[in-house]
């Protein structure tokens, strides 16, 4: 009788084992399944502080910073992000001591489409001293194009102002530019100038 007893209870043991190894990897085949099913939107890079130089032929072309640069390249139209702002410096080979720069409260990158937006009070200082704000603007790196549709305020280096209502249209390096329904107060000098 103690003998059948203890095969009885070694049978019990084996039985619930095995109910707990079934019960385990079922668990474990439907967390693969809902894990293939979720979103891989979520950074793939996190760089905090960032500071990033970029050369051409060893020639500095932009200087970024921003307190936090994320980058999502896990799904299919990878971009990066500078939720918390960005602070760029780029730079012309003609006046390599005098660069440009944009800040913004935000900005994003398309990597696959070279396509770069920025948001939030965005300031823009052109190598040659002229000063744009607006809230918003785009650059298509492939086209080679800047533009936005937000009203534009610019500062001329002399001093004189430029007001683009409905936006503008501008060659990423700003030697052409076109506003739309513009309105301005320039100086004397600068209209006799535009005369010749």
């Amino acid at each position: 009788m103690k003998f059948s007893k203890k095969i009885s209870y070694k049978n019990i043991a084996c039985l619930f084992s095995c109910a707990i190894f079934f019960i385990l990897t079922s668990c474990e085949e439907d967390l693969t399944k809902r894990n293939g099913s979720q979103s891989k939107n979520f950074p793939s890079q996190i760089i905090n502080n960032a500071y990033i130089v970029q050369r051409d032929s060893g020639f500095v072309t932009l200087k970024a910073k921003a307190p936090i640069i994320e980058k999502y390249e896990l799904i299919d139209s990878a971009y990066t992000i500078a939720r918390k702002g960005i602070n760029i410096e780029f730079f012309d080979k003609k006046k390599p001591k005098v660069p440009g720069t944009i800040k913004a409260k935000y900005a994003k990158f398309y990597d696959y489409k070279k396509f770069y937006e920025a948001k939030g009070d965005v300031r823009i200082t052109t190598n040659e001293g002229q000063k744009f704000a607006m809230q918003s603007v785009y650059w298509d790196q492939r086209k080679n194009r800047i533009y936005t549709k937000d009203t534009v305020y610019v500062t001329m280096e002399d001093g004189s102002t430029l007001v683009g209502a409905n936006g503008m249209t501008a060659k990423d390096d700003f030697s052409e530019y076109t506003f739309y329904n513009n309105s301005g107060d320039f100086s004397s000098k600068r209209i006799s100038e535009n005369k010749k």
